[in-house]
């Protein structure tokens, strides 16, 4: 008799031994292919969400996975007292497709977020500033580490976690002038730090008139522009990376997510301005770098190159955003749908966290943020008719809830 499966096993009671950090849905999901994925119970759903914005490949991708299985058997992990010859190529890539010059791997986006912290403080004390400060926003979420934290402009997680790091300046999002009074009332600002689209926000927009004005800003100011691409970069949007839509280019960018297609993965991605601020003994870690991760990263941006996924993804966009939109048109309680490509939000004007599970029990995976928004981030690999099945299957049920809720629907 053979063993059982420990995802099986384990699937569908409480984790009594893990700890309560998560509201977890009663799924227990085995495996995937492509942007399906099934429970432990043999229920099929269709993937919205990507992991949220990880799995830029979709589940078990013919060319990702041999790749894999390749390295594990070569290497997974070594040192960094050594050299890591699969760095120097993923940092190439990187550094070719965002027009910057050199970059450090990590483990996740918090740690990438991190790192961009440190590089600020750093420029800033080599500039002479003792006590650096760095702008950040409203409604922006970094991470979850006390600095990422501190950073983050969202009390609820930041709650319980006191005295938060000092050394950041927050403004609302879209507002030059806001930063232009920054400018002339705390002389010690070394940097501008945000997402091109706020995720964890609420699926805000910065607007590309806006990301330039910062550009000017920050050159005139000397300080550095750091853009947070950690989920909204790697294609997502219909570019490689979000901000080149303004047709700028950050000093400093944090990515993560869908960089490994599912493996963890960080990196920052620096310009000139910033790319010989950390040198040795002044930033480092164990894990980040390895060969199994930076792997992942080569043959995701290759497969990504070789499959035409940015196009593709922002033209399976396009019937999403066209579905949903004819959908949703004139039904009550739907304030906004926003975003841009494949990170799409929609905001109810109510809190709609009980369409998380609903979603799932229609076969749907979809993620709710900021308590009132619907937010979709689907795999790359995303085709037409499966575009058009995830707003056939959302739509009756924002439809549905709606009207539960005290409100018509339409």
């Amino acid at each position: 008799m053979n063993a059982p499966d420990p995802a099986i096993a384990h699937a569908s009671g409480p984790m009594p031994h893990v700890l309560n950090t998560y509201g977890r849905l009663p799924i227990a999901l085995t495996h995937g292919h492509g942007c399906w994925l099934w429970d432990s119970q043999g229920r099929r759903y269709l993937d919205g969400l990507g992991g949220i914005a990880v799995n830029t490949l979709g589940h078990g991708h013919p060319k990702l996975v041999p790749a894999l299985q390749d390295q594990v058997a070569r290497m997974i992990h070594c040192s960094n007292y050594y050299e890591v010859p699969l760095q120097e190529q993923l940092a190439a890539k990187l550094c070719e497709i965002s027009g910057l010059a050199g970059a450090f791997f990590c483990n996740s986006g918090l740690e990438a977020n991190e790192a961009a912290i440190k590089i600020a403080r750093k420029y800033g004390h080599d500039k002479g500033v003792e006590r650096p400060e760095i702008i950040v926003y409203e409604a922006a979420f970094h991470g979850r580490s006390i600095a990422t934290l501190s950073a983050t402009g969202n009390a609820k997680v930041q709650r319980g976690f006191e005295p938060l790091v000092e050394g950041f300046v927050r403004v609302p999002l879209n507002d030059v002038a806001a930063v232009q009074e920054v400018a002339q009332t705390h002389p010690n600002v070394v940097a501008v730090f945000l997402e091109v689209i706020q995720g964890e926000g609420g699926i805000n927009r910065t607007r590309a008139e806006y990301l330039r004005q910062i550009r000017q800003l920050c050159d005139e100011q000397g300080w550095l522009l750091m853009l947070d691409e950690v989920q909204c970069g790697l294609g997502r949007t219909g570019k490689w990376f979000a901000h080149q839509w303004a047709g700028i280019r950050p000093d400093v960018m944090p990515l993560a997510k869908g960089l490994g297609s599912g493996v963890p993965i960080g990196a920052v991605v620096c310009g000139p301005k910033a790319v010989n601020v950390l040198g040795p003994g002044n930033h480092g870690t164990t894990f980040g770098g390895n060969p199994l991760a930076m792997r992942a990263g080569v043959e995701t941006l290759r497969i990504m190159e070789e499959d035409g996924l940015i196009a593709h993804a922002a033209t399976v966009a396009e019937v999403l955003w066209a579905a949903l939109r004819e959908g949703l048109a004139g039904m009550k309680g739907v304030v906004e749908m926003r975003g841009q490509g494949l990170m799409i939000g929609i905001e109810l004007d109510r809190p709609c966290g009980a369409l998380l599970l609903r979603a799932a029990e229609a076969g749907l995976m979809i993620s709710v943020t900021a308590e009132r928004v619907i937010r979709l981030l689907p795999p790359l690999v995303l085709s037409a008719d499966e575009a058009r099945q995830i707003a056939a299957i959302l739509v009756p049920l924002v439809r549905q809830f709606l009207s539960e809720s005290g409100v018509p629907a339409s």
